[in-house]
Protein backbone atom coordinates (compact mmCIF):
# COMPACT_ATOMS: atom_id res chain seq x y z
CA UNK A 1 0.00 0.00 0.00
CA UNK A 2 1.09 3.71 -0.71
CA UNK A 3 0.61 6.46 2.33
CA UNK A 4 -1.04 9.24 0.95
CA UNK A 5 -0.37 12.49 3.14
CA UNK A 6 -3.95 14.22 3.83
CA UNK A 7 -4.55 17.55 2.45
CA UNK A 8 -6.75 20.07 0.82
CA UNK A 9 -8.14 19.71 -3.21
CA UNK A 10 -11.11 20.86 -5.47
CA UNK A 11 -13.53 17.81 -5.27
CA UNK A 12 -15.81 18.01 -8.38
CA UNK A 13 -15.46 19.94 -11.63
CA UNK A 14 -16.45 23.77 -12.27
CA UNK A 15 -15.40 22.96 -16.09
CA UNK A 16 -18.30 24.19 -18.51
CA UNK A 17 -17.47 21.09 -20.11
CA UNK A 18 -17.59 19.10 -17.23
CA UNK A 19 -20.92 16.32 -16.73
CA UNK A 20 -23.15 18.19 -14.34
CA UNK A 21 -22.76 15.08 -11.98
CA UNK A 22 -19.46 16.72 -11.33
CA UNK A 23 -20.35 19.97 -10.27
CA UNK A 24 -20.48 22.28 -8.55
CA UNK A 25 -17.24 21.72 -6.90
CA UNK A 26 -16.45 22.46 -3.55
CA UNK A 27 -13.15 22.45 -1.35
CA UNK A 28 -12.31 19.37 0.61
CA UNK A 29 -9.91 18.55 3.10
CA UNK A 30 -8.47 14.69 3.33
CA UNK A 31 -6.77 12.70 6.62
CA UNK A 32 -4.00 10.62 5.64
CA UNK A 33 -4.74 7.00 4.50
CA UNK A 34 -3.34 4.23 2.99
CA UNK A 35 -4.66 2.84 -0.13
CA UNK A 36 -3.61 0.13 -2.61
CA UNK A 37 -1.00 0.75 -5.15
CA UNK A 38 -2.73 -1.23 -7.96
CA UNK A 39 -6.36 -2.99 -8.33
CA UNK A 40 -6.85 -5.96 -6.67
CA UNK A 41 -5.87 -8.75 -8.92
CA UNK A 42 -7.18 -12.60 -9.61
CA UNK A 43 -4.27 -13.76 -7.27
CA UNK A 44 -4.95 -11.48 -4.47
CA UNK A 45 -9.09 -12.19 -4.68
CA UNK A 46 -8.25 -15.68 -5.16
CA UNK A 47 -6.57 -16.21 -1.70
CA UNK A 48 -9.44 -14.60 0.13
CA UNK A 49 -11.93 -17.20 -1.88
CA UNK A 50 -9.46 -20.26 -0.98
CA UNK A 51 -9.45 -19.21 2.25
CA UNK A 52 -13.03 -17.93 3.29
CA UNK A 53 -14.79 -19.93 0.75
CA UNK A 54 -16.67 -16.90 -0.33
CA UNK A 55 -19.26 -17.21 -3.29
CA UNK A 56 -19.41 -13.64 -5.30
CA UNK A 57 -22.83 -12.64 -6.12
CA UNK A 58 -22.23 -13.52 -9.72
CA UNK A 59 -21.95 -16.91 -8.86
CA UNK A 60 -25.04 -17.01 -6.89
CA UNK A 61 -28.77 -17.59 -8.49
CA UNK A 62 -30.35 -14.06 -8.92
CA UNK A 63 -32.22 -13.04 -5.17
CA UNK A 64 -35.56 -12.04 -6.60
CA UNK A 65 -37.04 -11.03 -3.24
CA UNK A 66 -33.70 -8.54 -3.68
CA UNK A 67 -34.06 -7.92 -6.78
CA UNK A 68 -37.47 -6.96 -7.04
CA UNK A 69 -36.75 -4.33 -4.80
CA UNK A 70 -34.57 -2.37 -6.91
CA UNK A 71 -37.48 -2.61 -9.93
CA UNK A 72 -41.12 -0.59 -10.07
CA UNK A 73 -43.71 -2.24 -7.74
CA UNK A 74 -45.75 -5.08 -9.35
CA UNK A 75 -43.14 -5.79 -12.27
CA UNK A 76 -43.72 -9.52 -12.58
CA UNK A 77 -41.19 -12.45 -11.48
CA UNK A 78 -39.06 -13.59 -14.39
CA UNK A 79 -38.80 -17.41 -15.42
CA UNK A 80 -36.72 -19.33 -13.39
CA UNK A 81 -33.81 -19.96 -16.34
CA UNK A 82 -33.81 -16.18 -16.40
CA UNK A 83 -32.11 -16.01 -12.73
CA UNK A 84 -29.66 -18.58 -12.99
CA UNK A 85 -26.27 -16.84 -12.15
CA UNK A 86 -24.34 -14.99 -14.39
CA UNK A 87 -22.96 -11.06 -14.94
CA UNK A 88 -22.51 -8.64 -17.38
CA UNK A 89 -19.54 -9.06 -20.43
CA UNK A 90 -18.81 -6.68 -23.13
CA UNK A 91 -19.70 -8.18 -26.39
CA UNK A 92 -19.49 -5.75 -28.99
CA UNK A 93 -21.22 -5.83 -32.81
CA UNK A 94 -19.29 -6.32 -36.20
CA UNK A 95 -21.20 -3.04 -37.21
CA UNK A 96 -21.67 0.58 -36.08
CA UNK A 97 -24.59 1.30 -33.59
CA UNK A 98 -26.64 3.93 -31.69
CA UNK A 99 -24.51 4.76 -28.95
CA UNK A 100 -27.71 5.46 -26.73
CA UNK A 101 -28.73 2.01 -26.76
CA UNK A 102 -25.94 0.16 -24.06
CA UNK A 103 -27.62 -3.16 -24.77
CA UNK A 104 -25.96 -3.06 -28.05
CA UNK A 105 -22.39 -4.03 -26.23
CA UNK A 106 -23.25 -5.51 -23.06
CA UNK A 107 -24.66 -9.04 -22.65
CA UNK A 108 -26.36 -10.58 -19.22
CA UNK A 109 -24.39 -14.10 -19.73
CA UNK A 110 -24.97 -17.04 -17.59
CA UNK A 111 -21.64 -18.42 -16.01
CA UNK A 112 -19.84 -15.20 -15.93
CA UNK A 113 -17.92 -14.38 -13.10
CA UNK A 114 -14.77 -13.76 -11.44
CA UNK A 115 -13.30 -17.41 -12.54
CA UNK A 116 -14.79 -16.69 -16.04
CA UNK A 117 -14.48 -12.77 -17.39
CA UNK A 118 -16.29 -13.80 -20.36
CA UNK A 119 -18.78 -16.41 -19.79
CA UNK A 120 -18.45 -20.48 -19.94
CA UNK A 121 -15.10 -21.35 -22.00
CA UNK A 122 -13.39 -18.18 -20.78
CA UNK A 123 -10.69 -18.42 -17.59
CA UNK A 124 -8.14 -16.57 -15.88
CA UNK A 125 -5.07 -18.86 -16.28
CA UNK A 126 -1.82 -17.22 -16.71
CA UNK A 127 -3.78 -13.57 -15.81
CA UNK A 128 -3.10 -13.59 -11.98
CA UNK A 129 -1.74 -10.30 -11.93
CA UNK A 130 -4.82 -9.15 -13.78
CA UNK A 131 -7.56 -6.83 -12.03
CA UNK A 132 -10.36 -8.69 -10.64
CA UNK A 133 -13.94 -8.40 -12.42
CA UNK A 134 -17.23 -9.49 -12.19
CA UNK A 135 -17.08 -8.10 -8.15
CA UNK A 136 -20.63 -6.96 -6.67
CA UNK A 137 -19.97 -3.71 -4.16
CA UNK A 138 -20.64 -6.45 -1.03
CA UNK A 139 -17.87 -9.15 -3.13
CA UNK A 140 -15.86 -6.11 -2.85
CA UNK A 141 -16.65 -4.70 0.82
CA UNK A 142 -16.03 -8.43 2.17
CA UNK A 143 -12.89 -8.84 0.63
CA UNK A 144 -12.11 -5.48 2.33
CA UNK A 145 -12.80 -6.52 5.66
CA UNK A 146 -10.99 -9.58 5.28
CA UNK A 147 -7.95 -8.20 4.14
CA UNK A 148 -8.35 -5.63 7.02
CA UNK A 149 -9.14 -2.58 4.98
CA UNK A 150 -12.12 -1.18 3.78
CA UNK A 151 -12.91 0.80 0.48
CA UNK A 152 -12.31 4.20 -0.34
CA UNK A 153 -14.88 6.99 0.02
CA UNK A 154 -15.28 9.02 -3.35
CA UNK A 155 -13.41 11.97 -1.76
CA UNK A 156 -10.52 9.78 -1.01
CA UNK A 157 -9.93 7.82 -4.08
CA UNK A 158 -10.52 11.73 -6.59
CA UNK A 159 -7.70 12.90 -3.94
CA UNK A 160 -5.06 9.92 -4.53
CA UNK A 161 -5.95 10.16 -8.31
CA UNK A 162 -5.54 13.53 -8.84
CA UNK A 163 -1.85 13.10 -7.10
CA UNK A 164 -1.29 17.09 -6.14
CA UNK A 165 -2.32 18.24 -9.59
CA UNK A 166 -5.41 19.71 -8.56
CA UNK A 167 -8.48 19.86 -10.81
CA UNK A 168 -6.12 18.57 -13.74
CA UNK A 169 -8.27 17.19 -16.37
CA UNK A 170 -6.25 13.82 -16.40
CA UNK A 171 -4.24 12.11 -13.48
CA UNK A 172 -1.04 13.21 -15.14
CA UNK A 173 -1.87 16.54 -16.12
CA UNK A 174 -4.20 18.34 -18.76
CA UNK A 175 -3.13 15.84 -21.84
CA UNK A 176 -4.56 12.53 -22.71
CA UNK A 177 -1.62 11.37 -24.49
CA UNK A 178 1.13 13.24 -23.91
CA UNK A 179 4.05 13.87 -26.43
CA UNK A 180 1.77 10.68 -28.10
CA UNK A 181 2.52 8.39 -25.05
CA UNK A 182 -0.77 6.14 -23.95
CA UNK A 183 -0.64 6.99 -20.03
CA UNK A 184 -3.56 4.35 -19.38
CA UNK A 185 -5.57 1.88 -20.91
CA UNK A 186 -9.00 3.10 -22.66
CA UNK A 187 -11.00 2.58 -25.98
CA UNK A 188 -9.46 3.85 -29.87
CA UNK A 189 -11.28 3.00 -32.79
CA UNK A 190 -14.80 3.27 -33.60
CA UNK A 191 -17.01 2.37 -30.10
CA UNK A 192 -18.43 -0.12 -29.35
CA UNK A 193 -17.14 -2.19 -32.69
CA UNK A 194 -13.35 -1.51 -33.67
CA UNK A 195 -10.87 -1.18 -31.02
CA UNK A 196 -8.11 -0.59 -32.68
CA UNK A 197 -6.25 -0.91 -29.09
CA UNK A 198 -3.40 1.62 -29.79
CA UNK A 199 -2.56 1.21 -25.92
CA UNK A 200 -1.89 -2.36 -26.18
CA UNK A 201 -4.72 -3.61 -24.90
CA UNK A 202 -8.21 -4.62 -26.42
CA UNK A 203 -9.48 -5.13 -23.06
CA UNK A 204 -7.70 -5.99 -19.69
CA UNK A 205 -4.47 -5.01 -19.29
CA UNK A 206 -2.50 -6.38 -16.07
CA UNK A 207 -1.64 -3.82 -13.12
CA UNK A 208 1.36 -2.26 -13.35
CA UNK A 209 1.37 -1.45 -17.35
CA UNK A 210 1.09 1.67 -17.45
CA UNK A 211 3.18 4.57 -15.47
CA UNK A 212 2.23 5.30 -11.73
CA UNK A 213 0.69 8.97 -10.66
CA UNK A 214 3.17 11.18 -9.01
CA UNK A 215 1.28 9.46 -5.30
CA UNK A 216 2.76 6.00 -7.05
CA UNK A 217 -0.43 4.13 -7.76
CA UNK A 218 -1.14 2.34 -10.90
CA UNK A 219 -4.15 2.35 -13.51
CA UNK A 220 -6.17 4.89 -11.57
CA UNK A 221 -7.82 5.71 -14.58
CA UNK A 222 -8.40 3.46 -16.98
CA UNK A 223 -8.31 -0.08 -16.89
CA UNK A 224 -11.61 -0.75 -14.74
CA UNK A 225 -14.02 1.08 -12.58
CA UNK A 226 -13.59 0.92 -9.33
CA UNK A 227 -15.92 0.91 -6.43
CA UNK A 228 -16.39 3.53 -3.45
CA UNK A 229 -18.34 3.81 -0.80
CA UNK A 230 -20.40 6.68 -1.22
CA UNK A 231 -24.08 6.71 -2.86
CA UNK A 232 -24.66 7.91 -5.79
CA UNK A 233 -26.58 10.96 -6.41
CA UNK A 234 -26.46 13.33 -9.23
CA UNK A 235 -26.50 16.41 -6.82
CA UNK A 236 -24.12 14.89 -4.35
CA UNK A 237 -21.82 18.41 -5.07
CA UNK A 238 -25.03 20.76 -4.76
CA UNK A 239 -26.36 19.47 -1.99
CA UNK A 240 -22.77 20.47 -0.39
CA UNK A 241 -23.52 23.38 -1.42
CA UNK A 242 -27.19 24.59 -0.84
CA UNK A 243 -25.86 22.80 2.80
CA UNK A 244 -23.83 26.01 3.00
CA UNK A 245 -20.61 23.92 3.15
CA UNK A 246 -18.17 25.49 1.59
CA UNK A 247 -15.51 23.22 2.31
CA UNK A 248 -15.59 19.65 3.45
CA UNK A 249 -13.76 17.70 5.45
CA UNK A 250 -13.32 13.83 4.71
CA UNK A 251 -16.75 14.01 3.05
CA UNK A 252 -18.61 10.54 3.02
CA UNK A 253 -21.27 11.32 0.68
CA UNK A 254 -25.23 11.30 0.70
CA UNK A 255 -26.83 8.89 3.24
CA UNK A 256 -28.76 7.24 0.45
CA UNK A 257 -28.74 6.86 -3.19
CA UNK A 258 -30.79 8.17 -6.01
CA UNK A 259 -30.66 7.87 -9.75
CA UNK A 260 -33.65 9.89 -11.78
CA UNK A 261 -32.61 7.14 -14.61
CA UNK A 262 -33.44 4.57 -12.05
CA UNK A 263 -35.27 5.72 -9.13
CA UNK A 264 -35.86 2.18 -7.52
CA UNK A 265 -31.99 0.91 -7.72
CA UNK A 266 -29.54 1.28 -4.80
CA UNK A 267 -26.35 2.64 -6.27
CA UNK A 268 -22.82 3.57 -5.38
CA UNK A 269 -20.46 5.65 -6.75
CA UNK A 270 -17.49 3.91 -9.21
CA UNK A 271 -14.60 5.99 -10.48
CA UNK A 272 -11.32 6.20 -12.83
CA UNK A 273 -12.97 4.67 -15.96
CA UNK A 274 -12.11 1.57 -18.09
CA UNK A 275 -11.21 -0.10 -20.74
CA UNK A 276 -14.20 0.66 -22.64
CA UNK A 277 -13.87 4.63 -21.94
CA UNK A 278 -13.77 6.09 -25.62
CA UNK A 279 -13.53 9.99 -26.52
CA UNK A 280 -16.45 8.90 -28.93
CA UNK A 281 -18.45 7.73 -26.02
CA UNK A 282 -18.00 7.56 -22.36
CA UNK A 283 -14.56 9.80 -21.78
CA UNK A 284 -14.48 9.42 -18.01
CA UNK A 285 -10.97 8.56 -18.04
CA UNK A 286 -10.50 11.64 -15.84
CA UNK A 287 -9.91 11.88 -11.74
CA UNK A 288 -13.32 13.99 -11.82
CA UNK A 289 -15.61 11.43 -13.59
CA UNK A 290 -18.01 9.27 -11.75
CA UNK A 291 -20.34 7.04 -12.29
CA UNK A 292 -23.83 5.38 -10.87
CA UNK A 293 -23.52 1.16 -10.97
CA UNK A 294 -26.11 -1.24 -8.78
CA UNK A 295 -24.51 -2.72 -5.88
CA UNK A 296 -25.53 -6.72 -6.57
CA UNK A 297 -24.01 -5.24 -10.36
CA UNK A 298 -20.88 -7.58 -11.85
CA UNK A 299 -19.46 -6.41 -14.63
CA UNK A 300 -16.57 -7.26 -17.06
CA UNK A 301 -14.67 -3.71 -16.84
CA UNK A 302 -15.63 -3.51 -12.27
CA UNK A 303 -13.01 -3.74 -9.80
CA UNK A 304 -12.12 -1.96 -6.96
CA UNK A 305 -8.98 -1.35 -4.32
CA UNK A 306 -8.76 -0.49 -0.77
CA UNK A 307 -7.91 1.76 1.69
CA UNK A 308 -6.78 1.59 5.26
CA UNK A 309 -6.74 4.16 7.99
CA UNK A 310 -3.21 5.07 9.53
Amino acid sequence: MVWIEGGKFTLGDNDPAALQIESPAIEATIDGFYIDETEVTNAQFKKFVDATKYITVAERPVDWEFLKTQLPPGTPKPDDADLEPGSLVFTPPNHAVTLEDYSKWWSWTKGANWKHPQGPGSDIKGKDNYPVVHVAYEDAEAYAKWAGKRLPTEAEWEYAAQAGNNNSKFAWGNELNPQGKYMANFFQGEFPYKNTHEDGYERLAPVKTFPPNKFGLYEVIGNVWEWTTDYYRPDTYAKYKTDGMRECHSPKGPKDSYDPNDPYGTKRVIKGGSFLCSEQYCSNYRPNARMATSIDSGQEHLGFRCVKDK
